[in-house]
Order: C-alpha cells, then sequence, then structure tokens
C-alpha cells in the first residue's frame, strides 16, 4: 500500500474510533501534559493510538512527531501526526476538529510528500501527494474562475473576500499590525482547528487565513502545508518569505495562507509585510 493510502485509512480509523467521544465526560479525562506542553484527553490518545496501531499493521515504521507522544525513533521518514487538532472544539462537542496526518522525507515542512486530513465531524477526507494535486473525498479539488475574477476587480475585491484571523491570546502590537486587514474585510470568520481551516481555504471556503500569534506548531501545520500548495494556494511566514520550519514537535510559526499570490500581493501592505 503507498503511503497516502496509509495516511487515509488511519485517519478513517481515529474518525471510527473516537466519533461518539467528542464532548462528553469520558472523552475529556485529563491525562497530563503531552508533548506539545497541552494537556492530554482522552480523545487525543485514543486518537494517536489509533494512528500509531494502523501504520504499524501496514510494516510503516517511520519517526513519529506527535502532539501528544513526542519523538519516537523509526526508520521510514518522518510522520507528524495531530491525531486530534481542535481539542478545545472537540471537548465542547463544537464539530469543528480534525485528525490531520503528514508524511516528510526529511525534516523540513517543505519536505512532506503525502498528507491527509480528515474532519471527524462530517467523515470528509482531504489528501494529497506532491506534485499530483490535493483532494476531497477522492475527488480533485479545482480552483475557481469566480474567486480568481473577484481578485482582480480593483473596486470589488475587499468587498468579497472572506478572511480567517486568529488573534486569541495576541499582543496589542499583532491586533495593531492585523487592524487594516480587519477594516477592510467585510467578511472574516475564525474556527479553531488549524488544519481543517486550511482546508477550507483549499477547497475554497476561504481566501485567505492568518495567524500571526507565533503559536502554530508544525504539527498543526505539516498535513494542510501540503494540501493548500497542492490545490494551489500560497503560504508565508509573517516577514513574506515563503512559508518553511523544522518539524520539531516544539517548532512554531507564523503564516500568512491565501488562494493565490495576485491576493498576497493585495494584503502584503496592509499587512507590513516585506515582500510587496
Amino acid at each position: 500500500m503507498i503511503i497516502v493510502d496509509i495516511l487515509k485509512e488511519s485517519c478513517k480509523q481515529v474518525y471510527e474510533q473516537t466519533r461518539d467521544l467528542a464532548g462528553t465526560e469520558e472523552g475529556n479525562r485529563k491525562f497530563g501534559k503531552g508533548a506539545g506542553g497541552d494537556i492530554s484527553r482522552k480523545i487525543d490518545l485514543l486518537a494517536e493510538e489509533t494512528v500509531i496501531n494502523t501504520i504499524r499493521k501496514f510494516n510503516f515504521r517511520p519517526t513519529i512527531i506527535g502532539e501528544e507522544c513526542g519523538f519516537i525513533k523509526g526508520t521510514d521518514g518522518f510522520l507528524i501526526m495531530d491525531a486530534i487538532d481542535g481539542t478545545t472544539n472537540a471537548s465542547r462537542g463544537l464539530p469543528f476538529f480534525c485528525c490531520s496526518l503528514a508524511y516528510a522525507t526529511d525534516f523540513k515542512l517543505s519536505s512532506v510528500v503525502d498528507s491527509a486530513i480528515i474532519d471527524l465531524s462530517t467523515g470528509d477526507l482531504f489528501h494529497s501527494s506532491k506534485g499530483n494535486g490535493a483532494y476531497l473525498n477522492d475527488k480533485k479539488i479545482l480552483k475557481s474562475i469566480r474567486k480568481e475574477a473577484a481578485i482582480d476587480d480593483r473596486d470589488q475585491w475587499e468587498k468579497d473576500i472572506l478572511i480567517s484571523v486568529n488573534i486569541s491570546g495576541v499582543s496589542e502590537e499583532i491586533v495593531s499590525r492585523l487592524s487594516k486587514v480587519i477594516s477592510i474585510a467585510n467578511h472574516t470568520r475564525y474556527f479553531g482547528a488549524n488544519a481543517l481551516e486550511l482546508c477550507y481555504l483549499a477547497r475554497g471556503y476561504l481566501d485567505a487565513y492568518i495567524d500571526f500569534r507565533g503559536k502554530i506548531r508544525s504539527t498543526d501545520m505539516a498535513a494542510a502545508f501540503l494540501i493548500v500548495k497542492e490545490s494551489g494556494g500560497k503560504l508565508y511566514s509573517n516577514n513574506g518569505k515563503e512559508l518553511d520550519a523544522d518539524l520539531g514537535v516544539n517548532t512554531t510559526m507564523s503564516f500568512l495562507a491565501v488562494y493565490d499570490d495576485k491576493l498576497f500581493h493585495k494584503l502584503a501592505p496592509y499587512l507590513a509585510l516585506d515582500r510587496v
């Protein structure tokens, strides 16, 4: 079985094993802090255990980088795992959280070559392999001509774009930096699960997603990084350079993800990015 299919099967198994735990007292049982520093709940640990057990059935033994388990040495590349992304949503029963899995050949975001993300509320499954496009439920995600036309329209683009902005716990300085974009965008959202939100951007539901808090981990980002790029989207750091980072469990980053480069050039001046 090829690697992307192993990731997809692992996601499906997590969906089956955790679908009745979200928002329950049992699912919310706490078991101390995970490797990423957040409190681990039963639903997190069960999801990670499910992924590990599934990949081992296929005799697939990568080095695992996990939100809860940390670093488990292997021999077949790197599996970057956030078995439950959006744990706060899951703990409250809010239907927006996912399982996020990526495979990389080296210790960099840019080395991710396969990924799968499953919406654990709906069962929708996103996946991608480098150079092969991005898929939702095995159907290729195609760009919207309407969206590209809207961005080209100088009078309409500010009114039409839908931007997600994570401002949870940000400093006053970051709020000030984001204020111009927030003020020009008639439509802003934030849902609370980074990987799934980026899939929404890849799908065309969102035009841009901004998180300048410096808190997103590589485990939150790796799978969606490839899906966004394979859908034709772009990801930048908060200094305007193309996003890349190592895959350490404690690596954190800020980013701007956009539908395409045209929108980046529209937003860059408002965000004081170097590349304008």
